[in-house]
């Protein structure tokens, strides 16, 4: 395929929530898929005559490892005409034309400011892929804050894996926070500004702004941002939805 498409074939499944699937993709034409972490792909899938109806982005979830496998994790929309496809359609073995690498949401070159990675939802997803690619090359860093906001603890996506990272990682901290919480949640409530305006109150240092998520927290987050003196150059952000 031309224009930098590919044939993807899935490779395995998850139900990581009620609601939410990891779907691992194999890219079998290639050695390695080198990708950036942050980068998404598009996905071609048969839901629609013309294609750009078809097409459906998604960030990866998957730091790259030098294989030519990669993963996504994807919440089922309701009425939503591509994940409905993938939740009811899409088995181990199915082939989906992919596109990519796409995207400039990655990490600078340079980790030499604090680095508040801020999101909602499956917008978790680049920052985990980030999280570990640092980790993973020990790459110099100032402190890292992944602030996560969550409706319901059952929501969280890789919450084990992340309070592991947060032991093994020098400086970086996980912030999970639900605005809907439930007896015996012992962690951060309400929404993911409060932690990082108490955190920035207490020492306003020179930082990147990474936001992922939906349209509402990204533009209440990016006021909030500026309003306590950050440049709109600080902030880098990946609209869901």
């Amino acid at each position: 395929m031309q224009d930098n498409w590919h044939n993807g074939y899935v490779t395995r499944i998850v139900q990581e929530t009620y609601n939410t699937r990891r779907f691992w993709i194999q890219i079998r034409e290639l050695e390695r898929f080198d990708f950036k972490p942050g980068q998404f792909v598009t996905l071609d899938l048969p839901i629609h005559e013309e294609k750009k109806k078809r097409w459906r982005s998604y960030s990866i979830a998957s730091a790259p490892d030098g294989t030519n496998m990669f993963e996504l994790v994807i919440v089922l929309l309701e009425g939503g005409a591509g994940t409905t496809y993938l939740f009811n359609e899409v088995n181990v073995g199915t082939e989906i034309p992919v596109k990519g690498p796409l995207g400039v949401f990655t990490l600078p070159q340079e980790l030499d400011r604090h680095l508040f990675l801020i999101c909602t939802g499956t917008g978790v997803a680049p920052f985990r892929a980030m999280a570990h690619h640092i980790h993973t090359h020990g790459i110099p860093h100032r402190d890292i804050h992944l602030i996560y906001g969550c409706r319901k603890e059952c929501d969280l996506l890789y919450a084990k894996e992340l309070w592991q990272l947060e032991k093994e990682l020098e400086g970086f901290s996980y912030s999970p926070t639900l605005s809907r919480c439930e007896d015996g949640w012992t962690g951060k409530r309400g929404y993911v500004h409060l932690i990082y305006e108490e955190l920035l109150a207490v020492h306003k240092e020179p930082a990147y702004f990474f936001l992922c998520g939906w349209k509402n927290m990204i533009d209440e987050a990016k006021g909030k941002i500026l309003g306590m003196g950050y440049d709109r150059h600080d902030i880098h952000q990946e609209l869901y939805g």
